[in-house]
């Protein structure tokens, strides 16, 4: 029976030792994260928008392109529509509208004025101008 304790021993130190980008106070005895990691991890991870193939191929159709600038703009407007509950927004920023999953962070569509003259926007639950 000594020896079955010593072996679990050090499985559970090599499973620790696999890993060295987390502390072992991070690690459960059997090696698997522990909760505080993976919410730590998960708290830090990138937030940036992300854009859909569709959203990519509208903004290439009709010449939109977006500076650094016009980026983090757009970023502020889908965190005030999160920080209101919002889920899919529309957010206008200098004549252009982008359909926004705030949930995902993800922008789904772009239009510009002169191709949404008589569009109408649904499954949106707010829009936001930046």
């Amino acid at each position: 029976m000594a020896g079955n304790v010593n072996n679990i021993s050090q499985a559970a130190a090599s499973l620790q030792a696999g890993s060295n980008h987390l502390p072992k106070a991070s690690r459960t005895t059997a090696g698997a994260l522990s909760f505080n990691a993976v919410l730590e991890a998960n708290l830090t991870k990138d937030v940036s928008l992300k854009f859909s193939a569709h959203a990519q191929e509208r903004m290439s159709s009709r010449n939109i392109a977006l500076s650094g600038q016009d980026l983090s703009r757009l970023e502020q407007g889908v965190e005030k529509a999160s920080q209101k509950g919002s889920r899919e927004s529309l957010v206008m920023k200098d004549g252009v509208g982008f359909v926004v999953s705030v949930t995902n962070r993800t922008v789904i569509t772009a239009v510009d004025l002169a191709t949404s003259k008589d569009s109408v926007f649904t499954n949106i639950d707010s829009a936001i101008v930046v």
